[in-house]
């Protein structure tokens, strides 16, 4: 069943993953907890956005322009130590999510989610203020 003309009447989400190498060390941590020393991890962040479907185009955005909207961010985090990235002094997978989304939220107002994996098994996920 073809639903032109009405998938504008629907809202619905689209998700993009990306992933970046890099480096970071917990400071607030006790000298004795292992995320106090440097190492690394294999990041992934999902994006979430969400809204109405254009009735002509037949979707809610182009996926390009999530992948555009974060490939600033992307350039700053992969293959760096995020302890030096500005805004990420102790970087935290909530931190981390806080600082992309407030990036990416002028870039993309229909931004709802950001999910930060650190590794296969831990991730956070943030959907804003007031949410």
């Amino acid at each position: 069943m073809e639903r032109v003309g009405k998938v504008n009447q629907i809202n619905m989400e689209l998700r993009k993953t990306f992933q970046f190498e890099a480096a970071h060390l917990l400071p607030l941590l006790p000298k004795s907890h292992k995320c106090r020393r440097l190492h690394g991890h294999s990041f992934k962040v999902e994006i979430a956005v969400e809204g109405p479907c254009d009735a002509r185009l037949g979707w809610v955005m182009d996926y390009a322009e999530m992948a555009a909207a974060f490939e600033p961010l992307w350039k700053q985090l992969d293959h760096n130590y995020l302890n030096e990235v500005r805004g990420l002094k102790n970087p935290t997978s909530e931190n981390l999510a806080v600082w992309i989304w407030e990036r990416l939220k002028p870039r993309l107002p229909l931004l709802t989610e950001v999910v930060v994996a650190e590794t296969c098994t831990a991730r956070c996920v943030y959907r804003g203020e007031g949410r």
